[in-house]
């Protein structure tokens, strides 16, 4: 297990665990109170206890080794955690609903609310800070379950500090259908919250462009490039769990030797788990430089130049992508 996967799994085991124990709190809370709001802000950390499980099994499954029957390692893993884990959000808030429908039909009186204000105000104060960190250090580490659980106990710290407002305004007003009109206007939110994690999910179960992580890489090899790397082309990049999988082309001077040219490939490769981690897998295919690749081409002592430099094309999503070797008209197709 690499480092990185290593902390995501023990942090994880400190969600889970804290899952378990603010669990125990909302339902005292609920027992003391009657609150079908405080009841809903329970039920939803039950779906919190059963992700965060899932989350840690996904996250000790994801960090094995790759084997012969899983040759791209178990990070996918993380993907189907993620989905289940958005789907049990969205169960958690049609249930939510439907609780908070009845209590407006037929509401129910309340028993010692201030004290029950106090224990949910201590459970999202601690969700809230632990999501905050999972999100920071699931998005530091690539690791979407992290990110996915960091999501979860925020919603659901959302999701409380509305139902202590509707708390304190039943506590002064005595108005009983704020209960359950406060729990149906955060239900909604609730099941937005796991339909964009089941969202994310999907995009990475089919392997959809991470535009964003993949902006990030070229802006910075284009920071970074070398006068022996002529262009880039055909890049891709899929994440597993914390792993990273690139591939490109890369055009270098066509009399370069294998020798030379691998150390092209060990240079890009340092540079780029410099900046996004050690947990990386390249694979880059050379390609050897053509008569027109010598008007992009800025190395200074090359001996067999047949044509004269002319301009340097700037790395981008659209012409890295492109399985074409770039040319002086690549940034005007």
């Amino acid at each position: 297990m690499s480092s990185k996967a290593n902390e995501n799994y023990q942090f994880q085991k400190i969600i889970a665990i804290v899952g378990v124990l603010l669990f125990i709190i909302k339902l005292v809370a609920w027992y003391m109170t009657r609150s079908v709001a405080i009841f809903t802000d329970a039920l939803e950390s039950v779906v919190n206890v059963i992700s965060g499980f899932i989350g840690l099994y996904s996250l000790y499954l994801s960090a094995q080794p790759r084997d012969r029957n899983h040759p791209y390692g178990h990070g996918k893993v993380e993907f189907i955690s993620a989905t289940i884990e958005g789907g049990l959000i969205i169960m958690a808030g049609i249930a939510i609903i439907f609780e908070a429908v009845r209590n407006l039909i037929n509401p129910q009186p309340i028993g010692q609310l201030d004290y029950g204000i106090y224990l949910v105000a201590i459970t999202a104060i601690v969700n809230f800070i632990l999501g905050w960190y999972a999100i920071k250090k699931g998005k530091t580490n690539k690791s979407l379950a992290l990110v996915a659980s960091g999501k979860h106990l925020q919603s659901d710290t959302y999701s409380t500090l509305g139902i202590i407002i509707g708390l304190l305004l039943l506590y002064f007003t005595n108005l009983h259908w704020l209960d359950g009109a406060v729990a149906l206007v955060f239900a909604f939110i609730i099941i937005i919250t796991g339909y964009k994690i089941v969202r994310g999910a999907v995009s990475g179960i089919m392997d959809e462009t991470d535009e964003a992580l993949l902006e990030e890489v070229v802006a910075y090899l284009e920071h970074n490039r070398k006068e022996n790397w002529i262009d880039l082309h055909n890049m891709r990049i899929i994440k597993y769990g914390s792993v990273l999988h690139f591939d490109c082309h890369m055009t270098v001077p066509w009399y370069f030797t294998i020798v030379e040219g691998h150390k092209e490939v060990e240079l890009l490769e340092k540079e780029i788990s410099e900046h996004f981690g050690d947990d990386l897998e390249l694979f880059v295919h050379m390609d050897d430089c053509k008569t027109f690749s010598c008007s992009i081409c800025s190395k200074q002592d090359c001996p067999f130049r047949k044509e004269p430099f002319v301009k340097q094309i700037k790395w981008t999503i659209e012409n890295v992508s492109k399985n074409k070797r770039h040319t002086c008209t690549t940034e005007q197709e």
